[in-house]
């Protein structure tokens, strides 16, 4: 393999491993950090909210970015001070994407987490 050649396959190497990489970022992989919580996680939009006020959201319904749609009943949410359930409905009045974790008991997705998604 001549030197030409050579840089050419690294070149191209180089660029396929930061597709991958960007590929991996964007489809919302699972994350290595250590303080992470534990559970599944889905980012999408807040298509709807059953709720009887700010205070009290039962569920709502989430569209994943790959186009399914979720139903997640609030469960107690680990950082409810910062994401508190009732701030749902300016994600789905700005259509703005959040992050859900949740863990599944008796068919059921319960979320213990939201975030917001910086996009």
């Amino acid at each position: 393999m001549d030197r030409g050649t050579f840089r050419l396959f690294g070149l191209t190497l180089a660029v396929l491993i930061v597709v991958v990489a960007a590929v991996a970022t964007l489809a919302g992989g699972t994350t290595s950090d250590p303080d992470a919580p534990q559970g599944d996680q889905v980012v999408g939009i807040v298509t709807s909210i059953d709720s009887g006020g700010l205070a009290d959201v039962r569920s709502f319904t989430l569209r994943a970015r790959d186009g399914r749609e979720l139903v997640f009943r609030v469960g107690v949410l680990e950082n409810g001070t910062e994401f508190p359930p009732g701030h749902l409905a300016e994600h789905q009045t700005l259509v703005t994407p959040i992050r859900v974790w949740y863990r599944t008991a008796d068919g059921e997705r319960i979320a213990f987490r939201l975030e917001d998604v910086e996009e």
